[in-house]
């Protein structure tokens, strides 16, 4: 009995040493890996030490959001200020000097540094090449030299669609019939780039939802000058030892057709008609001018009752005496072609200037939508009236199909 009790300590012995060996062997490999972890963390505290003057990742696409959000309020305003024929000239800041010297210094990071006004192209950017090869892939989506069937009031017939032309020269590009519009331009820049991207002018989407065929035609060879004004310097200004290069021309005359003093007048006897009453004023001399290549709205006088009250009034207290609870709205048409010029009460509707309108125009008064430009609204409400849109005492007013 008492070698049994001896074999049997044994073995429990034995099987303790086995557990404690295999618990060693554990705990050596937790503590090699806990080792390794705790190297990794230090290696990590070095390089967080090392770049613990860097900007948080959060602030910095904060930045980034706040400087695309300036860009598209700059570009906004250039545009809204170039509708008005201006361009922002701005001045130079002790700070973008500074930056700017800075950046000679040492090269800053892509990301690390928002450069306005990298969307819009500069005169140097432009790539003539490739805006000829893409109008080329245009034309063929806006269906040249395919013919479309077009409804006539006596049925239908084929008709090709008729090229925009677009000339392009050193100095600028020339749209329709005018005006001239320097490559400095942000509008400018703006067409060019869009057909460098491969798509349809954007200025042009409301007039042709569709697409328009381009016809362009290359005198980048010639300087478009502009006409001067009466009075000015008639000669050519000279610089001290440049000379004029004889291969590059100059012209202050914009392509496309001219109308006669004769045919201008026809145009205008023949849009006289429902009523309308078109104001012509100035001698023939002004009716010349205005065919040389400028183009202008047609300005509709559109009859309404309180216009007949107005001119039915003889004296002058009368019309003044009457004058304040009316209100002048000037509409563009929705080809930019007509201006109508309306007279109407503060009391009166959206409504009664739809009927005007369609009085006037001889279509449906619900084939268009009356906006305004600036701020953009709609005025679909026709039981609205003109004071509570806030179209006193006069307003300017846009047609756009719906």
């Amino acid at each position: 009995g008492a070698a049994c009790t001896d074999m049997d300590l044994v073995s429990s012995v034995m099987q303790n040493l086995t557990l404690l060996e295999q618990k060693l062997k554990k705990q050596a490999q937790e503590i090699q890996l806990k080792d390794r972890r705790i190297a990794e963390l230090e290696e990590k505290m070095k390089t967080l030490q090392k770049g613990e003057d860097a900007p948080d990742p959060s602030t910095a696409e904060e930045l980034e959001t706040r400087c695309l959000q300036l860009q598209t309020q700059v570009w906004e305003m250039e545009r809204f200020l170039n509708d008005y024929g201006l361009i922002w000239v701005g001045e130079r800041h002790e700070q973008l000097e500074d930056l700017e010297s800075l950046k000679d210094e040492e090269e800053l990071p892509a990301r690390s540094l928002w450069k306005p006004g990298e969307a819009v192209v500069s005169k140097h950017q432009i790539d003539f090449d490739l805006i000829l090869e893409n109008v080329k892939d245009l034309n063929v989506l806006a269906g040249e030299g395919v013919s479309q069937i077009e409804h006539t009031p006596g049925g239908a017939r084929l008709r090709q669609p008729e090229p925009l032309p677009l000339t392009l020269y050193q100095n600028g590009i020339v749209m329709f019939d005018g005006p001239f519009r320097p490559y400095e331009d942000p509008s400018t820049q703006q067409c060019l780039q869009d057909i460098m991207d491969g798509y349809f002018p954007s200025e042009l989407q409301m007039r042709y939802p569709d697409g328009i065929p381009l016809q362009v035609t290359d005198r980048r060879d010639v300087v478009f000058r502009e006409r001067d004004l009466p009075g000015s310097f008639p000669g050519h200004g000279q610089v001290v030892g440049h000379s004029k290069s004889s291969e590059v021309q100059e012209t202050a005359e914009i392509p496309g057709p001219k109308l006669s003093l004769e045919q201008l007048l026809n145009k205008f006897s023949k849009s006289s008609k429902h009523g309308e009453v078109i104001g012509v004023q100035g001698s023939a001399g002004a009716v010349q001018q205005g065919s040389g290549g400028v183009r202008s709205s047609e300005e509709i006088l559109v009859e309404t009752p309180r216009l007949s009250a107005l001119e039915r009034a003889k004296t002058a207290e009368e019309a003044e005496a009457s004058a304040p609870d009316v209100c002048t709205l000037r509409i563009k048409s929705e080809s930019g072609e007509q201006m109508y010029i309306v007279k109407m009460l503060f009391t009166e509707t959206i409504g009664d200037l739809r009927q005007h309108l369609a009085h006037a125009r001889g279509g449906d008064s619900d084939s268009y939508e009356i906006i305004s430009t600036f701020p953009q609204r709609v005025y679909a409400d026709n039981s609205r009236s003109l004071q509570e849109c806030g179209l006193i005492p006069n307003a300017s007013l846009l047609l756009r199909r719906r």
